[in-house]
């Protein structure tokens, strides 16, 4: 069990602005809680107007410095903001742990690391950010243009609850790469490790004004989606919250990144091997206790195989074990808040009402060790049928929905019949079934016999209601920039007047 004299002691919490912590002008703070134990970490100060505006401020005077600097130097610091992330890896996963609920073997070798990897990779591209020189030829006096990529200016990143500090890395990597300034807003539930990136980019050398942190609730993101002098919103969030974002950055044609949510298929045809088929059934449904838009939570199985595959998942997923979030034997730690613990035991009430058989889990653990956390056990449904809500809606918690079919048309059909189209996975032998399948799934990032691995050098994103634009990889660079032409003439202006 972990020793409570290593765990930190918090005092309130402030918006990070120009470089500094900056107290907010009238007082107004809110706790954040531990979901293990539900009890307050500490108070977080709450972003106003004033903030947000002297946030932009900042964030204008940084860009000025930031964007002159060449390429060379902004990776540069990016990567040594990579170095201080891995350094401090113990102390950045502990505090997640804390705040997030996930239990410490993930936060210690997936969330740090991964945040960092971005870091690292965007200090690399810095250096080669450019356009191209296009000679026009003689019939044009050889007279040519070239393109320059330029950063967008202030640009505003809204975070989720789920991987708050990987994704403060995935909005801000790209951006400052691109030479623009952020002001993060993380999400109300974990807001304290977006201070610690701020307080790292800060050691590693980052320009005051270049990296800004404000706190609040929607009141304080509706403040930076209808900035006028923020040029960019990237938000990653549920899809109601998305479409208020793109309808406020409207208001001055604002760019705009949305990573939504999704509710995923994972198909498994006949062929596969089936154990693989289950760790990646495991991963895409109860990593992060079920809290990860990607998950591929219609577990679609060929009938053939569908008793074997369940007796292998029923028998991995009772052996997970849960609990305290910072034990390091922990595999299944606490949802983020006893509201969406609720509405997570609601949806498997649902489940079971509509008919489906809850095989397994589902329930809150009665160790009472954990009776004052957001715990609930793993829970799988085997007789599903895709009008149930627990396999149309997206749940965000450890529910998984298993469905049967027999023929490829069939199960392609169906894994399409959504709104939504953020991933899908397959596993088959077949590797000629699995592109031709895959190239027919409506999703933006998919798997072949693996499922939710996210390289930094892959882009990530959806379809359909679940976002627009791409994170991470070279794609997100386009996110991230402006082209400007440039036409150079080298004869003389042919006019007819």
């Amino acid at each position: 069990m972990p020793d409570a004299t290593h765990l930190p002691t918090l005092t309130t919490q402030k918006a990070w602005i120009g470089g500094a912590p900056l107290d907010n002008s009238d007082g107004r703070s809110f706790p954040t809680f531990n979901p293990a134990t539900n009890r307050p970490l500490c108070e977080v100060e709450i972003s106003g107007v004033a903030e947000v505006e002297a946030a932009v401020a900042a964030a204008e005077a940084g860009f000025a410095v930031w964007s002159a600097m060449g390429g060379t130097a902004r990776g540069r610091v990016l990567k040594r903001a990579a170095d201080i992330l891995r350094a401090r890896n113990r102390e950045l996963a502990v505090l997640e742990t804390l705040d997030s609920g996930k239990p410490i073997s993930e936060s210690e070798t997936v969330d740090v690391h991964s945040g960092a990897d971005c870091l690292e990779y965007y200090g690399g591209l810095a250096a080669t950010l450019g356009g191209e020189h296009v000679d026009l030829g003689a019939e044009w006096n050889h007279s040519f243009f070239y393109t320059r990529r330029e950063p967008l200016g202030v640009c505003a990143g809204i975070g989720a609850w789920n991987y708050p500090l990987q994704i403060a890395c995935w909005k801000a990597a790209p951006a400052l790469a691109c030479g623009n300034a952020m002001i993060f807003k993380p999400a109300e539930l974990t807001p304290l490790t977006a201070l610690k990136l701020a307080e790292v980019f800060k050691e590693a050398g980052l320009p005051d004004g270049v990296f800004n942190v404000v706190q609040g609730f929607g009141e304080t993101g509706q403040l930076l989606t209808r900035h006028e002098r923020i040029a960019k919103v990237s938000l990653t969030g549920e899809v109601g919250t998305g479409k208020k974002v793109m309808a406020d950055a409207a208001g001055s044609l604002k760019e705009v990144t949305l990573e939504l949510g999704g509710k995923s298929p994972l198909i498994v045809f006949a062929d596969a091997d089936l154990d693989n088929a289950v760790s990646a059934a495991l991963l895409a449904n109860f990593f992060t206790q079920g809290e990860i838009c990607s998950n591929g939570t219609r577990v679609f199985v060929e009938a053939s195989v569908k008793a074997a595959f369940l007796e292998k998942l029923v028998a991995r997923t009772e052996a997970m074990k849960i609990g305290d979030p910072l034990d390091p034997e922990t595999q299944v730690g606490a949802l983020i808040s006893a509201e969406h613990r609720a509405k997570v035991l609601d949806y498997v009430q649902a489940g079971r009402a509509a008919g489906a058989k809850l095989v397994t889990g589902g329930t809150a653990p009665e160790h009472p060790a954990l009776t004052e956390g957001n715990f609930v056990a793993p829970a799988i449904f085997d007789g599903c049928n895709d009008s149930m809500s627990i396999v149309r809606e997206e749940v965000f918690g450890p529910l998984l929905s298993l469905l049967t079919f027999t023929e490829e048309e069939e199960v392609v059909t169906r894994a399409n019949a959504t709104p939504f189209g953020l991933a899908a996975g397959i596993f088959t032998r077949d590797l000629k079934r699995a592109h031709r399948v895959i190239a027919r799934l409506q999703a933006g990032t998919c798997w072949i016999n693996t499922y939710n691995l996210t390289p930094i050098e892959m882009p990530f994103g959806g379809y359909r209601q679940s976002g627009l634009g791409r994170e991470n990889g070279r794609a997100a660079i386009e996110h991230y920039s402006q082209l400007k032409s440039v036409y150079v003439e080298m004869g003389d202006v042919d006019s007819p007047y």
